[in-house]
């Protein structure tokens, strides 16, 4: 098939493009480490070749996004993950020795890392060439083959990726295709060896039923309301400036974009003061900077301002940070919004935001404010600010969440060597690092035996001499714990 006929495929063309995969992984279903460390050389080398026109195309779909941002938030995490891999697939493909007990001696006994065959990949389109590219990558790195599809909503992103990786990958080993929610679904349904999924909760159940008809096991990297929790010892100020860097980014358009903070009362008015006046600094003026991420379409902007409407007829406060007084009610872009006497009634509390709102909730003790966050679905992520080592662990021990940022936000994401997830409603199952590594591929148990074969002496009749010696030894290592 031709990258145009790619962009909308019937659901006979995507099981065609299926089979033709499945059958190029059981010609060949176990690349070497030179095989797969060359796919993600080809990888590496066309995001370098492309770096400018990704992000160009990226600016297109947002009707504004910085080049920066897309440098700092897709491609540089890219290329970490693939010299991630590159530096570690020995060590990670090598067979693991493991115990053989007594009843299986003499043998020895391994684990094999095996790829699982064709990986599919929705992508959502808020960040449509990293989320895209860092499961690709970890499935290429295992072993995979892999289909991928495009968000409808990032079209001109989808469409130069297509063509990008049709000019580095055959359509067997790697292929992108676009289309509407019709496709998606369609995709979704087709049997794969596994499949990963980033996007709402919601949606998240339908995959997952899909996927259950071919018991195809599933990734789902969805969202929820992460909390940003501030300890009353540490600086309202400085929270507020380094909460302010990770709601900015992407204009909050982020699954683990902090959704709401937790301040101690008496310091609610100094968060929001420093809050506002960072990004005052980072973005002086809306319309026509750069530097500030438009809304991806006018659908999620009045979903947005939906949120900000509920908020004020239920009586909270809504602070918009629009430093130059700009009009903005003809354009994409959407001031950042502090809401401030938010209760649990609104939707701001009850959705995930993903732009650019931020509650902010104050709390008397911190168990307050941790019960809080325990009564709602487990989240993506959680920021903790606290110098305090011993209480941050003591929040780490008492929460549940998929990733934890201590006096940061959104940088475990970029941390190549731990997994990245979700639990609960924001998801489940993990990529990056080793862990993603784990994810693409069959841990295969293995039992190795020689010459020797005990189990011949100890097989019936029962009573034979070396099966009473076996239990007799057994019953020495196995006694009651007191």
């Amino acid at each position: 098939m031709t990258v145009s006929a790619l962009n909308a495929p019937d659901a006979s063309q995507l099981e065609a493009l299926l089979a033709r995969q499945k059958k190029a992984f059981m010609d060949s279903p176990a690349p070497t480490r030179q095989q797969r460390i060359q796919r993600l050389d080809r990888l590496h080398n066309a995001l370098l070749d492309h770096r400018q026109a990704l992000a160009d195309a990226i600016s297109q779909d947002f009707s504004g996004r910085s080049s920066a941002e897309t440098e700092l938030a897709e491609i540089m995490p890219l290329l970490e993950g693939i010299a991630y891999y590159r530096k570690r697939l020995k060590r990670l493909m090598k067979p693991q020795r493991r115990h053989a007990p007594l009843t299986v001696m003499p043998a020895k006994v391994e684990v094999h890392f095996q790829p699982l065959g064709v990986v599919g990949i929705v992508v959502p389109w808020n960040f449509p060439v990293f989320l895209a590219l860092s499961p690709l990558i970890g499935a290429l790195a295992a072993g995979n083959r892999v289909m991928l599809k495009s968000s409808e909503f990032a079209p001109a992103t989808g469409r130069l990726l297509q063509t990008i990786l049709a000019d580095n990958f055959s359509a067997d080993e790697v292929c992108m295709v676009g289309g509407d929610v019709d496709v998606a679904t369609a995709f979704t349904q087709l049997p794969f060896d596994h499949l990963v999924f980033t996007g709402s909760t919601q949606v998240g159940r339908i995959v997952m039923r899909a996927a259950a008809d071919n018991l195809t096991p599933v990734t789902l990297e969805l969202g929820g309301k992460s909390p940003a929790i501030i300890h009353p010892d540490f600086p309202a100020a400085e929270a507020a400036r380094r909460l302010a860097f990770g709601k900015g980014m992407n204009a909050g358009q982020i699954c683990v974009s902090p959704d709401y903070v937790l301040c101690h009362e008496d310091q609610v008015s100094e968060f929001v003061s420093a809050f506002s006046a960072t990004v005052e600094k980072a973005y002086p003026t809306l319309t026509s900077n750069q530097d500030y991420t438009a809304i991806i379409s006018d659908r999620q902007k009045q979903r947005l301002e939906g949120y900000l409407e509920d908020a004020r007829a239920k009586g909270a406060r809504v602070i918009p940070i629009n430093p130059a007084g700009e009009d903005v009610s003809g354009t994409r872009k959407m001031p950042m919004t502090l809401v401030l006497n938010a209760t649990a009634d609104m939707l701001v509390m009850r959705e995930e935001i993903f732009g650019p709102i931020l509650p902010v909730l104050g709390y008397r003790h911190l168990e307050q404010a941790l019960r809080q966050v325990r009564q709602r679905s487990r989240p993506l992520a959680l920021y903790y600010f606290d110098w305090d080592k011993k209480r941050a662990n003591h929040i780490l021990q008492h929460t549940h969440s998929g990733g934890v940022c201590i006096n940061d936000t959104l940088s475990h994401v970029a941390a190549d060597d731990i997994p990245f997830g979700g639990i609960g409603d924001s998801g489940m199952g993990h990529y990056h690092g080793k862990e993603g590594f784990l994810t693409f591929s069959k841990t295969k148990g293995v039992v190795r035996k020689g010459r020797i074969n005990l189990a011949a002496m100890v097989a019936p009749p029962w009573g034979n001499t070396l099966f009473r010696l076996m239990m007799a030894i057994n019953a020495l290592r196995f006694r009651h714990i007191k």
